[in-house]
């Protein structure tokens, strides 16, 4: 093989019009011996304050340590993380989805600013990994990622839990079906330790993804962060990066349609979030790839829904891992016909190369249906379209909250609001809940709205009441609920028209989202609507209310896309 190429370093190490570059690099520690190697930043997502990311510093030096032991230099360095199971329901929610773009553009500055060849990210939470993904694309550099892996499920009184499930104990407290103590306690055990929330919630939907994307290490997005496989998986990264740099492969190598399909499918087959709408849409935009929601949609039509994975199913992602994890999962589905297997990967083989020898998943626990008794035939990501969401609208509907919901309209212009109607008492069955202004210019940021979601199934009412807005959920969320309803109500949307006693009809069956309301009404009322002023008068957050698209683009704040 070649000698891996320094091909971005070289400006720095090897130009002899800079040599107080090299005097920096030498005042690092770095020898004349090691700048004739590539160098290769490591981001680390790690900080103390959440649990998702609070060993990631520990694993970015172990990654670290294998580029050395693999002849290249790796240089750690940080950016910046939010963590939305403390930031939700809290006005720093609104920062969740704004810091996918500060990390895009952070990888992108400091790759760029100090000429690293190659790129290998240490992620763990939910904006990490698309973060990463969009910087990654920019960049179009030998990439890989490594993900931190999920945490353990925690337990109280024999009950097993995750974050969600105290996030629906405020609702149960709340109804009167649990103690002050009990209370407390299932929040004092909930989240046992070091990684990423358990269920098929953002996170681990997304590090599937960049697996299926062949982005990563086989098995990487369902080892657990306390598996020793995870070191393992550190260890070899040096390894991976040697082979990218040798061949030539940069991240949109890897970035193809069919990629985009094999991670849409395998969110689908294991219920994940209808946040990866969002992301994959920017990361699309990002690589120069078309892709649409209709695409998103048509693939998840013709996928079967198999894991019964939390927060719809009793099972977590430990759980799956321990009947054979994600490569398991891509092997089912390539015998099905559901995956490219001849997608490239990071390992320099395909992804039919690397699962030739995997085992199919096994059934007992059921954590995984069998292709013939799906929990669904077709997919839970539901792109809905009608009069109140001319631009479409994301659902997810398992079948287990029912197809078809009609009710009327009880109209809340911010979550606050919506939270302490739902506190009070205030919902009756057949409501369906509308929470507008939340979207990414009226938030803004559209922040998530698993705490109300989580209220109503608290409460008891999953199943008797809807809920519809234009900002979005939390992987964590379940029960009868619509999020990314576009246009936004910030920019006349309308979600801006409802009123309180409109009936509202979404039926998943026929992909539609109506308001029962006459279009003359409908006139008078959009004759009479003004937008509000921004909720951010400066900073980030009123930077972003003016760059941000869509949330039916992705909510991309780079109008062209493409490399830097």
């Amino acid at each position: 093989m070649k000698k891996p190429a320094k091909h971005y370093s070289r400006h720095v190490t090897h130009d002899p019009g800079r040599p107080a570059a090299r005097a920096m690099l030498h005042g690092v520690g770095l020898t004349a011996s090691d700048l004739e190697r590539p160098l290769i930043g490591i981001s680390s997502a790690g900080f103390e304050g959440n649990p998702c990311n609070m060993h990631l510093n520990g694993l970015a030096r172990q990654v670290r340590e294998s580029t050395w032991a693999s002849d290249l230099v790796g240089l750690v360095f940080h950016h910046a993380g939010v963590s939305d199971g403390i930031s939700m329901g809290a006005p720093g929610m609104r920062y969740s989805l704004p810091s996918r773009e500060l990390i895009a553009d952070s990888l992108e500055t400091v790759m760029h600013a100090q000429s690293y060849d190659g790129l290998i990210s240490v992620v763990g939470c939910d904006k990490n990994m698309p973060g990463a993904l969009i910087g990654m694309a920019r960049l179009d550099r030998p990439s890989l990622c490594v993900y931190g892996g999920t945490t353990g499920s925690g337990s109280y009184r024999g009950r097993k839990l995750n974050v969600v499930s105290a996030f629906e104990a405020l609702g149960e407290l709340q109804a009167g079906r649990l103690s002050d103590a009990d209370y407390t306690g299932i929040i004092e055990n909930a989240v046992p330790g070091p990684g990423a929330c358990g269920g098929m919630y953002t996170a681990n939907t997304m590090a599937c993804v960049i697996e299926a994307m062949g982005l990563c290490l086989p098995g990487s997005s369902s080892t657990p962060a306390s598996d020793p496989a995870k070191a393992d998986e550190c260890g070899r990264a040096g390894d991976a990066m040697v082979g990218l740099l040798e061949r030539g492969e940069t991240a949109r190598a890897f970035m193809t349609r069919e990629a985009f399909e094999n991670a849409t499918r395998l969110a689908v087959v294991l219920g994940g979030s209808t946040n990866i709408v969002l992301h994959l849409l920017a990361i699309a935009r990002a690589a120069d790839v078309a892709l649409t929601l209709a695409d998103i949609e048509a693939w998840s039509a013709s996928t079967p829904l198999l894991a019964d994975l939390a927060p719809s199913g009793p099972y977590l992602m430990e759980d799956l891992a321990a009947v054979g994890g994600t490569p398991a999962v891509m092997r089912l589905m390539l015998d099905a016909g559901l995956l490219h297997g001849d997608a490239p990967t990071v390992t320099g083989g395909t992804q039919a190369e690397n699962l030739a020898d995997v085992a199919l998943p096994a059934l007992d626990p059921p954590v995984l249906r069998p292709m013939e008794s799906p929990v669904a035939e077709r997919g839970h990501l539901r792109v809905l379209r009608g009069n109140l969401a001319p631009d479409g609208a994301v659902a997810k509907i398992t079948g287990k909250e029912g197809t078809r919901f009609e009710g009327p309209a009880r109209v809340f212009d911010s979550e606050d609001a919506a939270n302490r109607a739902i506190a009070g008492g205030g919902l009756r069955a057949g409501d369906v809940v509308v929470i507008r202004y939340t979207g990414p210019r009226g938030g803004p940021g559209m922040p998530e709205m698993l705490k109300p979601t989580s209220a109503i199934m608290g409460l008891g009412l999953g199943g008797e009441v809807a809920l519809i807005t234009d900002g979005r959920f939390s992987g964590g969320t379940h029960g009868f609920v619509v999020g990314h309803v576009a246009p936004e109500a910030q920019v006349g949307g309308p979600i801006a028209l409802v009123e309180d006693g409109d009936r509202v009809l979404i039926d998943a069956d026929a992909d539609r989202i109506e308001l029962l309301v006459d279009e003359a009404t409908l006139a008078a009322r959009r004759a009479r609507w003004s937008a509000p002023p921004l909720k951010a008068r400066g900073g980030l957050l009123y930077r972003y209310a003016h760059t941000v698209s869509s949330a039916a683009e992705g909510c991309v704040t780079d109008s062209f896309g493409g490399a830097s």
